[in-house]
């Protein structure tokens, strides 16, 4: 934001993207990233295991304990990937839901309601269709395999084949499994896990509760919380849950906002201090304040969030999904009602359960409550929803033992297989539909949650381009901000676009910027004789040039008139209509510059020019969509109809 922390940068490349970027996008960069490295890691544990199988399982049943005096903590390497790093990943799942629900989609609590149906029948009915296959058979006890999406290969596998999938498609795939994980971890809680000892338990109770309080307290630091969070997972570990659901707890609990104004104000002060006085302790302060302008949802995500993709997950993959795969096995598997009954839960329950359900309650809620995606994007959805690792092998690892737990390893790969292929044929298909079909198809129809407050009013907004234009884009700016001005020639570039209409709002960023809020005065001044956009175009044309006598030339430069434009500069005129568009970049969550609204809805991408282009490409076809809905409405309700 300005130049203490950019929301964007304006190469071709868009090196932001892997900084800052919004809660859905960010999530499934990473992810996608990550799915090479994850899909490579199953591989290297398929070859390990069939090369030299005693080998593999004696590296993992190799005993690693702590001690310290008469205490100790002994499991072999398994159990600490799966119960111990795997309470990171866990946590990262956590910090998503609650980022989803703080900033996402999900802050508006009524659409959480479909996805909420959607998740829950999407463990249901694979759960009942696995049970059918193994009725009455030893394979019963482990029906929680065939209930859990796992959430980093299925994103990143959905990135691979399902290429154009919009990000209503990716942000409605995260809220089911958003519950799809929390129910998961329920069940490893309650179903399996091993004896429970009440004194152990009732102390994670009393340090999670402690952990609330210090929240609730605003105390900040991790030297706090970090001693507690190992805690809560010992006590649950000696309380016979699964501890990684200490993970998950962990996260919901971290709250998600975007850095307030004043905040990044306070830290850009501490900074000058700093460069006046360059001391370690200034310097220390000065980095505290810029970190702590961040939510400690985001902290935690930009900290764990790598390690859990990159390393963690692929890791467990590793520990996990070597088994022997010979002739004779196969021939056995693919006959076993545990492979059969995991593969049938996952390709045909999940894509069943998840579009079904969207569409009955769609259909009982008379369109009240429906999809944030198309359905085909929620077929597609269905249909990657049937690959499940990370859970499903960690239960089980629970369940199983012996050939039983090697067919549902089995079961679970060869289900991601095919889940994988089915969503590629579902987007393949789509891809072929007519323009306006495939947008809606891949977008729906559900209105978007509107993040600029107030909207846009032509008799107030300074306004550019066609009035009926069916996309709108706000910028927040600065005229002294150099990544507004780098932004500036993508903008121009979408001002050739007849059917958009551009809106400047002001945001001097005066503690970074001393001289924006003049330049703001000033093109305020020009607006009172009707040359607003020209000494826009000039002042971030010249943004090294904004001092008073310059700003007054410029005046002369475009015919106003001289001493009109300076006398409102001297008595500093517009200052009330300036503070009128910054109250509005608080009301809209605005802490820097340039920031972009495209159709009322926050732009969290780059602003390259490929970036904001597609951008109203997307806002366009939702437009249309909405018009043509708008249309059979009302010939339903006109009279005579």
């Amino acid at each position: 934001m300005a130049d203490v922390a950019p929301e964007g940068d304006i190469s071709e490349k868009s090196v932001w993207r892997r900084d800052i970027a919004a809660p859905l996008r960010s999530f499934v960069a990473t992810e996608a990233g990550s799915a090479g490295i994850l899909v490579a890691a199953i591989v290297a544990a398929l070859i390990w295991a069939n090369v030299d199988e005693g080998g593999y399982e004696r590296f993992w049943h190799t005993e690693f304990a702590l001690r310290a005096g008469g205490w100790e903590l002994a499991a072999d390497l398994r159990a600490w990937v799966n119960s111990g790093l795997m309470t990171l990943f866990f946590l990262v799942v956590g910090l998503e839901a609650r980022r989803e629900l703080d900033l996402g989609d999900l802050r508006d609590r009524r659409r959480f309601l479909l996805p909420l149906a959607a998740g829950v029948a999407g463990m249901i009915l694979p759960v009942a269709i696995y049970l059918a296959v193994n009725r009455g058979g030893p394979g019963t006890a482990g029906w929680g395999v065939a209930m859990s999406t796992d959430t980093a290969l299925a994103l990143g596998l959905l990135a691979l084949v399902g290429r154009g999938v919009p990000e209503q498609a990716r942000l409605f795939l995260l809220t089911v499994f958003v519950v799809d994980d929390l129910v998961a971890l329920l069940v490893i809680a309650v179903a399996y896990s091993g004896h429970i000892a009440v004194m152990p338990l009732l102390l994670a109770v009393a340090v999670f509760g402690a952990l609330l309080g210090l929240r609730a307290l605003g105390v900040k630091g991790g030297a706090f919380y970090a001693p507690l969070c190992v805690l809560l997972w010992y006590c649950l570990l000696r309380s016979g849950v699964d501890p990684v659901v200490a993970g998950l707890a962990i996260g919901l609990t971290a709250t998600a906002y975007t850095p307030a104004r004043g905040a990044l104000e306070a830290a850009s002060g501490l900074f000058k201090l700093f460069r006046e006085q360059p001391t370690s302790e200034l310097a220390r302060s000065a980095s505290l304040g810029l970190t702590r302008t961040l939510s400690p949802n985001d902290r935690l995500q930009r900290m764990y969030h790598p390690w859990s993709s990159y390393l963690i997950v692929p890791l467990f993959g590793l520990a996990n999904a070597g088994i022997p795969i010979g002739g004779a096995f196969l021939a056995g598997a693919f006959t076993s009602p545990v492979t059969l009954g995991v593969m049938a839960a996952y390709v045909l329950g999940k894509p069943v359960a998840v579009a079904g359900t969207s569409w009955l309650v769609t259909r009982l809620s008379g369109g009240r409550v429906r999809p944030g995606a198309g359905w085909a994007a929620v077929l597609g959805s269905g249909t990657i929803a049937g690959i499940g690792f990370t859970v499903s092998l960690l239960i089980a690892s629970l369940a199983f033992t012996g050939d039983e737990l090697a067919e549902a390893k089995l079961g679970v790969l060869a289900a991601a297989v095919l889940a994988s292929l089915l969503t590629w044929m579902v987007y393949r298909v789509t891809a072929r539909l007519p323009k306006h079909k495939r947008a809606r198809a891949l977008l729906g129809e559900a209105d978007v949650l509107l993040d600029l407050i107030p909207p846009v009013d032509p008799a107030l907004d300074h306004v550019r381009g066609a009035a009926g234009a069916s996309v709108t884009v706000v910028e927040y700016g600065d005229f002294q901000c150099p990544y507004c001005g780098q932004a500036e020639p993508a903008v121009r570039e979408l001002l050739s676009d007849a059917d958009l209409r551009y809106v400047w709002r002001h945001l001097p960023l005066t503690d970074v910027h001393p001289q924006a809020q003049l330049a703001a005065e000033a093109a305020e001044a020009a607006a009172a004789q009707g040359a607003f956009w020209p000494m826009h175009d000039l002042l971030l044309d010249h943004q090294d040039e904004l001092k008073p006598a310059t700003l007054v030339r410029y005046a002369e430069q475009l015919g106003l008139d001289r001493e009109r434009f300076h006398e409102d500069l001297m008595r500093h005129s517009h200052t009330a209509r300036i503070a009128q568009d910054v109250d509005s970049a608080d009301l809209s969550g605005v802490g820097g510059t340039p920031t972009f609204f495209i159709n009322g809805r926050r732009h969290y991408g780059a602003y390259d020019r490929a970036t904001l282009t597609e951008a109203v490409k997307v806002a366009r076809a939702r437009a249309l969509i909405g018009t043509a809905t708008d249309r059979r409405t009302s010939g339903r309700h006109a009279p005579g109809s």
